[in-house]
């Protein structure tokens, strides 16, 4: 058994019926090893992809010209430099499969589509929905409609699915829960797209993991700055929850509370483009309280496990994210990076669920 690089976040429920890319969502067992460490790796080669699987060189050979010929794969830039013939990588084709991610926000709710290697597609941003009132979700099914409709007409074929990424309070409530399997059930039905189930700070991860600066990494604790701060162990690849919804009261919305006592620009904060305004001390005070907050639970975490890296992801500016990691990682010593991920986390996460769930060896 090969090590392999990236555990699926297992998803709360799968759909039964596959669908989109039906000759490739039920692979062999073999040709899902090659496709994982390709979605754990930007390249690798045939001899690479023997040593971490133990398949022979003809076996891989044949796999490796089945996944081409299939799109799904594709001959990556010589690398030349070595002793004897240049070689040549394996590389996922980027329009070689594609996938739609939804996450249901604090205010509002990113709708993504991602290609094969994360790059974001189409995004747009719609009202929460209200979950007390029984609808159709004419929006969302139009809007996922819209998000297909940017593709070429071939390669709408490619489409793995949707991914759902839910807080606990949409996921935990009578009301809502019914909301969003209603929702799932018409997707599936009305798109004849299969939807796959997570929660959104897991899928946050998950996409941190498969398309972001978490790629190299094993071992780590991944921060989500959202409106509360939340976080999540990452061990040998493997996300780990936790028993309980626990997150902390530090994050946005509780800078949105200084900021309105001051009469300051709140909207910004909720933005997914451009830079805040300067707030000056307002926000060199709630960073620190913010940071101090990070310092204990890596304290905390620390007692059991060992890690040397943290991850911060966050739709807030690249730059706020930046000044953050570099204030925890002088107070702490363990070295902080900000994730790259954008425009929105939670959703291209989401996006990363149908790829997982399709492609990955678990």
């Amino acid at each position: 058994m090969p090590d392999m690089r990236f555990a699926p976040p297992n998803p709360l429920r799968i759909a039964d019926r596959a669908s989109g890319l039906n000759a490739t969502s039920v692979r062999s067992y073999n040709e899902r090893l090659v496709l994982s460490l390709l979605l754990q790796n930007q390249s690798t080669t045939r001899l690479e992809i023997g040593e971490r699987t133990g398949l022979s060189a003809q076996t891989v050979s044949v796999l490796v010209r089945s996944l081409e010929q299939e799109g799904l794969v594709a001959k990556g830039e010589a690398q030349k430099g070595r002793v004897g013939p240049p070689t040549v990588p394996i590389v996922l084709n980027s329009e070689g499969a594609f996938s739609i991610g939804i996450s249901v926000g604090n205010r509002r709710t990113d709708v993504v589509l991602i290609d094969f290697v994360g790059k974001v597609r189409f995004h747009t941003m719609l009202a929460n929905p209200k979950v007390n009132r029984s609808t159709n979700h004419s929006e969302f099914l139009n809007t996922i409609r819209k998000a297909i409709s940017m593709l070429p007409k071939k390669a709408r074929e490619r489409l793995a699915g949707v991914g759902l990424a839910l807080p606990y309070s949409f996921s935990s409530g009578r009301d809502q829960e019914g909301y969003f399997n209603a929702l799932q059930i018409e997707i599936e039905e009305h798109l004849g797209v299969s939807v796959f189930v997570q929660n959104d700070i897991t899928a946050a991860v998950s996409g941190e993991s498969m398309f972001g600066v978490a790629k190299p990494l094993s071992d780590y604790m991944y921060f989500y700055l959202g409106a509360n701060l939340h976080g999540r162990l990452v061990l040998n690849h493997q996300i780990y929850n936790g028993n309980s919804p626990l997150s902390f009261d530090v994050g946005m919305a509780a800078l949105e509370k200084e900021l309105a006592k001051h009469r300051q620009p709140l909207e910004p904060l909720w933005e997914r483009t451009g830079s805040w305004p300067d707030y000056g001390d307002l926000l060199i005070a709630w960073e620190g309280r913010l940071i101090d907050q990070m310092a204990q639970s890596l304290e905390s975490v620390s007692q059991f496990v060992e890690f040397e890296t943290v991850v911060l992801s966050s739709y807030a500016p690249p730059e706020i994210c930046g000044d953050i990691c570099r204030k925890l990682e002088a107070q702490t010593g363990v070295r902080a990076v900000a994730g790259n991920i954008t425009p929105s986390p939670k959703a291209v996460g989401a996006a990363s669920l149908p790829f997982s769930s399709r492609f990955i060896v678990e």
